[in-house]
């Protein structure tokens, strides 16, 4: 009883964090998008922003899906042979109900409504140059080239995900290893603990 109290609190922890981080980050990451946009003239450049943001949120959907996706078996044996990342690796496929939640549903959705907003934004400033009174259907194809590379972008991400699991979570483990290695103390694994053998 007193077990299952202490589960349900810390899912509720988890909840108001994972709520209030939400609102802080998309806030933070719509502001300074905005910003950066707005203070790009070439359209080019503008694209390249934008369509940054769209496959940062298809990568880490891809991640976060390979997390609950991933077998421990090959992670297990790779830190037993002392691999780099493989130890945190497990500790991400352990914690995947909550990784995938801050991949999926935190980066993939503030990157899809900010792509979005952005995608707005580029439309509006082709209007103000005339260029889509002139060219009306550069709007249309526009919203159709960022909605298509988001969607085929998502079901490729979703396809290597769950082919190749435990490579990615491995691949991005190491990539977080790299990042916790120039900062002061641990951010991203202070609680990973030793794997447990099956």
């Amino acid at each position: 009883m007193g077990q299952n109290t202490d589960k349900n609190e810390s899912s509720l922890r988890w909840v108001v964090t994972i709520t209030i981080w939400t609102f802080i980050l998309s806030v933070i990451v719509s502001l300074v998008s905005q910003i950066i946009f707005n203070s790009i003239q070439s359209f080019a450049v503008a694209l390249a922003v934008l369509l940054f943001i769209v496959i940062t949120g298809i990568l880490f959907d891809m991640i976060g899906i390979a997390a609950a996706a991933a077998d421990e078996v090959p992670l297990l044996a790779k830190a037993a042979k002392k691999i780099p990342g493989a130890r945190e690796a497990l500790y991400l496929v352990r914690n995947a109900d909550r990784f995938s939640n801050f991949c999926n549903d935190v980066v993939g959705d503030i990157a899809g409504i900010v792509s979005g907003v952005l995608n707005a934004l580029l439309v509006l400033r082709l209007f103000g140059s005339n260029f889509i009174a002139q060219n009306p259907t550069v709007s249309i194809v526009a919203t159709g080239i960022v909605s298509a590379i988001t969607v085929g972008g998502k079901a490729l991400g979703k396809r290597l995900a769950l082919s190749r699991a435990a490579d990615i979570i491995l691949l991005f483990a190491r990539f977080l290893t790299k990042i916790e290695a120039v900062l002061p103390g641990k951010v991203f694994f202070r609680n990973t603990l030793p794997p447990k053998r099956k």
